[in-house]
């Protein structure tokens, strides 16, 4: 290497702590050892090289093929020499590191030149039908690699739905961030066709976060690089959640990996390292009192609702929920879809009617609101349990959402509620009563009415933090 090129690859080298060095030479060494023939030679002397077939044998099942030949492409990429990069087949030891520094510690410009390459190995602009395959694979690889190495925390595949159409929507939401020089977004069918140069990826990978913790959890623990020092773990903790109060229930969710990760991506920093399964109608039943029951005094929480129709949304709720007949919550409350299409929503700063729950009263509304107004919810899910709307004309004032359900009306076919974060110390005092424990007026209503309390012998303990 000359003196420019040796000059840039010790910048890169110097971004790495000793244990970091000593952990990248240990794997660069492993791969180039893989099959016992890699090797450059150079005036006689040989270099240690590592070739696609050697990246494949070390990544083994832990990645889809298709994702270890864009790593590939991406190494092959860094351009040593100040000749056309890929000039040889084989990576050496420098073009790794760069490698590495550029994806795990590098700037955008830094990132998004190698990532142009992963997209397409042919020099040049790149293809929107590309970037949309690429980032396709790039969850998909990330869902892959998460239950291969068992880092889903609690969760599995047979427990949330089949992530290919998450995978979908996911891509699909994070290629609408995709904007041409002029700021012009392309979405659809002109998203296809379109040219994008590095300027226009830079700009990507700057405004949607998601791509580069992906290739930074696809690099790590797909080639087991970097994957064990406690300051790399951030990553994982923040992006999936760890799952708890599911056991024994042969409990299905809602939602699917791809989609719970994009949620809690959207949560406040201190609340994503853990959900808590609170209520499930295929689990606790059909019933507005056991919701309320199951979700009062429990933290901050997340709504999940799918309608007759297969329309799946929600919201995320900032503080605990009580009965009362007025607003609560904060403007870090939320809106969501996941299906068909997955997206958030957050407040406008319009007004301040972020959640709204009551019941058992005569005059005013009777049910689980979040944005809007009375009779013009974002989402509402009235007490007589089952039925619910969202309407926006067109938008919820409060969160700029549009009509999540299919149609205004809904009817409910399933709900779940998660609690996010650490159980706050009052639901220890509180959890395991009931909404009718406290409200004798809910209570009398529904015995008068003939109604059962189907809350009765369904109360549980609050799950043990500490359990695994």
């Amino acid at each position: 290497m000359g003196n420019v090129e040796s000059s840039c690859y010790e910048n890169h080298l110097s971004r790495f702590l000793p244990e970091e060095k000593t952990d990248i030479d240990g794997v660069f060494d492993t791969l180039s050892g893989s099959d016992g023939s890699g090797g450059i030679k150079i005036e006689k002397a040989t270099r240690k090289a590592v070739s696609l077939a050697m990246l494949k044998a070390h990544a083994q099942e832990a990645l889809p093929e298709q994702m270890t030949l864009r790593l590939y492409n991406g190494m092959k990429s860094v351009d040593l020499t100040g000749k056309s990069p890929g000039s040889s087949e084989q990576i050496v030891k420098e073009q790794f590191i760069v490698f590495m520094s550029a994806l795990l510690k590098g700037n955008v410009e830094e990132k998004s030149s190698i990532i142009m390459r992963m997209i397409s190995s042919t020099e040049g602009p790149v293809k929107g039908k590309q970037i949309q395959e690429f980032t396709e694979d790039l969850i998909t690889s990330v869902v892959h690699v998460l239950r291969y190495r068992n880092l889903l925390k609690g969760w599995n595949l047979e427990m949330t739905q089949d992530p290919a159409s998450g995978v979908k929507a996911l891509a699909s939401q994070l290629l609408s961030e995709l904007k041409l020089e002029d700021g012009k977004k392309l979405v659809g069918p002109p998203l296809m066709d379109a040219m994008c140069d590095q300027s226009t990826i830079e700009n990507w990978v700057f405004q949607v976060p998601q791509i580069s913790t992906f290739l930074s959890v696809i690099i790590r623990q797909g080639l087991l690089v970097l994957h064990s020092l406690p300051d790399q773990a951030n990553d994982l903790v923040k992006l999936v959640p760890k799952c708890k109060g599911i056991k024994g229930r042969g409990f299905v969710s809602l939602l699917d990996i791809p989609s719970i990760i994009y949620i809690n991506s959207h949560l406040p920093s201190e609340l994503q390292h853990k959900w808590r399964l609170l209520f499930s109608s295929r689990v606790h039943g059909e019933s507005f009192s056991q919701v309320c029951g199951q979700i009062i005094n429990q933290g901050p929480c997340i709504l999940v609702l799918k309608d007759l129709d297969g329309y799946i949304f929600g919201g995320f709720a900032s503080d605990s929920w009580e009965v009362k007949p007025q607003f609560q919550g904060d403007n870090r409350c939320f809106l969501f879809s996941v299906s068909p299409s997955l997206m958030v929503y957050t407040y406008t700063g319009y007004n301040d009617h972020y959640m709204y729950l009551n019941h058992g009263q005569q005059t005013i509304p009777n049910g689980l609101g979040m944005g809007g107004q009375h009779d013009y919810f974002g989402l509402w899910i009235d007490s007589n349990y089952g039925k619910g709307h969202s309407r926006a004309k067109p938008t919820c004032t409060t969160f700029n959402s549009p009509q999540l359900s299919a149609n205004e009306n809904f009817t409910l076919d399933a709900m779940e509620v998660w609690a996010v974060g650490d159980l706050p110390e009052s639901a220890v005092i509180k959890g395991k009563k009931s909404i009718l424990d406290t409200d004798p007026e809910a209570q009398a209503l529904l015995e008068m009415t003939g109604k059962s309390r189907q809350s009765d012998g369904l109360r549980e303990q609050i799950e043990d933090d500490d359990d695994n």
